[in-house]
């Protein structure tokens, strides 16, 4: 019987720049190895071919997606051994928190031809420089986009009765925990469901919530209290010593999307574009914030408005996403000058040490 696999992402391309959740997801870890290399240098393919192994083996495991590379992974983590690889190289520079004792640094530079690079150095630094110019635009593009959806927000939000919002929520804290307390410390994970990326807006909500019996979806507008009704049902499981994952808006960190309790079953989550969905099976329900709370009518008397305010947001969202498929483009071209450099016998010995590593953890023996 082969494990699962849970999908999901610990860093993300928002409106704040790039924004790490790493150190909550790495959080208890007993060993930790850290993967140092340029582009390239195989370091998403042996953490992809390490994961599907343990797979196969029965044991579940979690892929940390890249946000910037559709087909890439930042990391993988073995819960039942609690053991981690993740890629340490910028965005997402890991803190040790014990070197040695857990962290442990793998330099996949060992692989490369440095007389080889250094042949390319002109066009490693220029490539390096654009790369960045094109993350640079792509993040003030989303901060403008985040102005933009301000604006939408406030119609909403000078339309909402905040009675019926906290009421609504007081009735799901009671629904989902009744008089329930757990007698341990709650352990909580931040990520996110979802990410910007160069192929667009991308969610791995389906797989984070396959094997939960109660699913809440919630349709509303923006500004309509879904991210602040999440963040008190979340801060409520916790006071209660459920452990909790808390998955932040790809595009504004500071807001929620999801709330997941595995311990009761329990998903509920912002279910409008970028990641809309409806019930598809039995235990799904909707939780309409728009008739909750909204005056009736707001979506008719400012339609011209909210027309207008939509277009504007699709054309720096569109923007924005260009610059990340830009960027991306030219990390292609900068991976392609490492790949001729890389001797990936060496890398695949790399990788057949930290298996082993790994399986002495586990205490599976070699075979």
């Amino acid at each position: 019987m082969t494990g699962k696999i849970r999908n999901y992402y610990a860093g993300g391309n928002t409106a704040r720049g790039f924004h790490s959740l790493y150190e909550s997801n790495l959080q208890g870890l007993d060993k930790l190895f850290i993967l140092k290399g340029g582009p390239g240098t195989g370091k998403s393919t042996l953490m992809k071919k390490v994961g599907q192994e343990w797979v196969n083996k029965g044991f579940d495991i979690e892929f940390l997606h890249c946000s910037s590379d559709n087909q890439s992974i930042d990391g993988v983590i073995i819960p039942k051994f609690k053991v981690g690889i993740v890629d340490g190289t910028a965005p997402h520079v890991i803190e040790p928190q014990a070197p040695g004792a857990v962290e442990e640094y793998v330099n996949l530079g060992e692989a490369w031809d440095s007389n080889s690079l250094a042949a390319e150095k002109e066009a490693i630094v220029r490539l390096t420089k654009e790369i960045s110019s094109s993350f640079a635009t792509a993040y003030a593009r989303f901060a403008e986009a985040l102005a933009i959806h301000d604006e939408w927000e406030k119609i909403y939000i000078e339309n909402m009765d905040f009675n019926k919002v906290n009421q609504l929520t007081m009735k799901l804290k009671e629904l989902f925990f009744g008089e329930m307390f757990i007698n341990k410390p709650a352990n909580i994970r931040h990520r996110f469901l979802g990410a910007a990326t160069p192929q667009g807006s991308v969610d791995f909500v389906p797989n984070l919530t396959e094997d939960l019996t109660k699913r809440y979806f919630i349709k509303g507008r923006p500004g309509s209290g879904k991210s602040t009704m999440l963040k008190k049902l979340a801060a409520a499981a916790e006071q209660r010593g459920f452990d909790v994952e808390i998955y932040h808006c790809g595009f504004d960190p500071n807001s929620l999307d999801m709330v997941i309790v595995r311990e009761i079953g329990l998903a509920i989550f912002d279910s409008t574009a970028p990641h809309e969905y409806f019930p598809n099976r039995e235990g799904d329900e909707i939780i309409d914030m728009y008739k909750v709370a909204i005056t009736l009518g707001t979506d008719e008397n400012y339609a011209s408005e909210l027309k207008d305010i939509s277009g504007r947001y699709r054309a720096k969202m569109n923007e924005a996403t260009s610059y990340l498929a830009q960027a991306k483009a030219l990390h292609d071209d900068l991976e392609a000058i490492y790949v001729s450099a890389m001797d990936f016998g060496k890398i695949q010995e790399i990788q057949e040490r930290i298996k082993a590593a790994i399986e002495q953890i586990a205490g599976v023996s070699s075979k």
